[in-house]
């Protein structure tokens, strides 16, 4: 058996200038994608090159389905004080929640100072530092991977918020708790779900394909039942469309529960088991049963 050999490329090979080249890249939708699938945040832009004052942001973006704000600023060499500065000034003038910092090589310094801005605002703010690298097997085509450097700590940050506000009950902490295990779970066995910054709530929200609907995983204290659902905030035509395709959906998901809410636009599509918020102990069976069926729910209504 004939094995190839992995060989990094430096990035000027691939892209001259930050600018004109890296950046017109980095906007493609396809390429945002990437990004997008390593911070676990769905990416969606707005503009390059982006006035700020005086100055320009690299790229310009949100979080698809949300209102926060995103600043990417670029940078094909190893860090240093002026573009850190920089990513502050954008992040300010913009107002931005999540602030990305896609790099050569980050230094240890730049690193302590990402870390240490994630541990200092409040929750809402979000640092990452990305380095960018490119790859080759052989002869083939180079292939772009990012790498996360620095990222927040959503579980430190959220208890320590929380603490400062004294607003979070133990039920509150057991929920945060529970979401954030979720999510390395997802993240351990590498599933292809979008998930957001958990919350300490009993709900989680999951974006996808569908149109006007998203995927909620609830987990009630109060029924001690756990579900997956398709929930359609502000449209009954996107409810009754998929329930004109009921049969073929059942036939991939069994025991559905349909819901057309009389008093309000919201609808709901659900599958229902039991579970407990206290049994810490059989998380790791929640955490399976959720993700499975969050699996099942996207790529089946995606079809519709």
């Amino acid at each position: 058996m004939n094995l190839g050999r992995i060989k990094q490329v430096a990035l000027r090979e691939i892209w001259k200038h930050e600018a004109t080249n890296f950046t017109q890249w980095l906007a493609l939708p396809e390429n945002l994608e990437l990004l997008s699938d390593e911070i676990n945040i769905e990416l969606s832009l707005i503009d390059t090159e982006y006035n700020v004052g005086r100055f320009n942001v690299d790229i310009y973006a949100e979080e698809s389905g949300l209102d926060r704000k995103v600043i990417i600023e670029n940078q094909l060499e190893r860090t240093d004080h002026d573009h850190l500065g920089k990513l502050i000034t954008y992040a300010s003038g913009l107002d931005a929640e999540i602030i990305i910092w896609i790099v050569k090589e980050v230094l240890e310094e730049h690193k302590q100072a990402i870390d240490w801005l994630n541990e200092n605002t409040d929750e809402k703010i979000n640092f990452f530092a990305v380095r960018m690298e490119v790859w080759k097997i052989g002869n083939s085509e180079p292939a772009p991977k990012f790498h996360i450097v620095s990222q927040p700590n959503n579980w430190a940050k959220a208890i320590k918020q929380s603490v400062k506000s004294s607003v979070l009950s133990e039920t509150k902490q057991l929920q945060l708790k529970f979401w954030v295990e979720f999510k390395t779970y997802i993240e351990n066995e590498n599933i292809k779900l979008r998930l957001r910054k958990p919350y300490p709530q009993h709900w989680y929200d999951i974006s996808y394909s569908g149109r006007d609907s998203h995927i909620t995983l609830t987990l009630n204290t109060q029924s001690k039942e756990m579900a997956c659902e398709v929930y359609i905030p502000d449209s009954k035509e996107t409810y009754k469309e998929f329930f004109s395709h009921k049969d073929a959906i059942e036939n991939h998901i069994p025991g559905l529960k349909w819901f057309e809410l009389p008093t309000k636009k919201a609808c709901r599509i659900k599958k229902i088991t039991k579970g407990n918020l206290t049994s810490e102990n059989k998380w790791p069976e929640y955490f399976k049963w959720m993700a499975e069926n969050a699996v099942l729910f996207q790529q089946t209504f995606s079809k519709y």
